[in-house]
């Protein structure tokens, strides 16, 4: 494991998400790149993959730009966070039909960023369900339907573009996150 690479992703992402908390619990938000970092790492993914799990949503949701990300972490882990990286110019339907055809087309590594960061995404959505029942889907601007298509389609692109096992755990936690109220 090339230490420096994941500890240089770890420091951006920390000065990068200084402050900021989830939205769906009273968490630092930094828990959630850590935690999308962890699983890449289970599934034995390479460092520059972990890398950019760890910094895949600072140039969507900081002031830190892509030029920075390259300058920092290289082109390797530039190229597998821009594809996961939503265009906030579009409305919300159009930005997330965009970030799944980004999806779609990318390398191997960002796909596996993707459902990682999907994947984390639904086990804290589970676990604010288990606190705030049906309040939960508050949290999401487009609501609880539109949240549900957006998993559904993510799911369906990538079971018909990349076979992997993270692929088959995105699937059972689309199907838990189907079934709550």
């Amino acid at each position: 494991m090339n230490g420096g690479l994941t500890e240089k992703a770890t420091v951006l992402a920390l000065r990068a998400h200084d402050g900021q908390m989830r939205k769906d619990a009273p968490t630092p938000y930094i828990a959630h790149p850590v935690r999308v970092a962890i699983l890449l790492a289970r599934y034995g993914f390479p460092d520059t993959v972990i890398a950019a799990g760890l910094v895949h949503d600072v140039v969507e949701d900081t002031s830190v730009s892509m030029e920075d990300v390259r300058r920092e972490l290289g082109e390797r882990v530039a190229a597998l966070v821009a594809p996961v990286t939503h265009d906030d110019t579009l409305s919300w339907d159009e930005k997330k039909k965009a970030y799944i055809e980004s999806v779609r087309t990318a390398p191997e590594g960002a796909k596996a960023v993707a459902t990682a960061d999907k994947i984390a995404n639904a086990e804290s959505l589970l676990a604010a369900h288990e606190r705030e029942g049906s309040a939960v889907w508050c949290h999401f601007n487009a609501g609880k339907e539109k949240k549900l298509w957006f998993e559904e389609a993510m799911l369906a692109m990538l079971q018909e573009s990349w076979q992997h096992p993270l692929v088959d755990a995105y699937a059972e936690m689309v199907g838990q996150m189907k079934a709550l109220g």
